[in-house]
């Protein structure tokens, strides 16, 4: 039987087995139900030792994801926003797989370009409108008879 695993492009795919879920009491109001329910969900995907992972997509993760990755290379996400564990479950696995999409789509490179001759127009009478208003705050200059 084949591990199910979790489509993030068409090239990527990460089995279930190398995510690793910690469930916690969420905080907040909830009376008995939050007290006695561990329906918090917090995710552990190892992106420094992933088998699924190429150098090349280890190194844009750990690029674009920085804030959300430890020192040891894990990435964490939490979700408590519901107060079903299973429902905490799918959305933190949605933000994984749209997380991790965001961080692995190639970014497009900046094709320089000079500004057109209407923009530098603009921005030079924009200049001199500033000018003029910052002349216009000056005290008066003092007068010689």
């Amino acid at each position: 039987m084949k591990a199910e695993s979790i489509a993030i492009t068409r090239s990527l795919s990460i089995p279930l087995e190398e995510l690793e879920f910690r469930f916690s009491r969420s905080g907040g109001p909830g009376g008995q139900h939050a007290n006695r329910s561990e329906t918090r969900v917090e995710l552990l995907y190892d992106v420094a030792r992933s088998p699924s992972l190429t150098e090349v997509q280890r190194e844009l993760l750990s690029e674009r994801l920085d804030r959300l990755i430890d020192q040891d290379g894990v990435l964490h996400l939490v979700s408590s926003e519901s107060r079903s564990q299973h429902q905490n479950r799918q959305a933190v696995i949605a933000r994984f797989v749209a997380l991790l999409q965001e961080a692995l789509r190639p970014r497009k490179k900046r094709r320089a370009t000079r500004p057109s001759r209407g923009s530098r127009e603009r921005r030079l009478e924009e200049k001199r409108r500033h000018s003029v208003k910052k002349r216009g705050r000056r005290p008066p200059e003092p007068e010689d008879t």
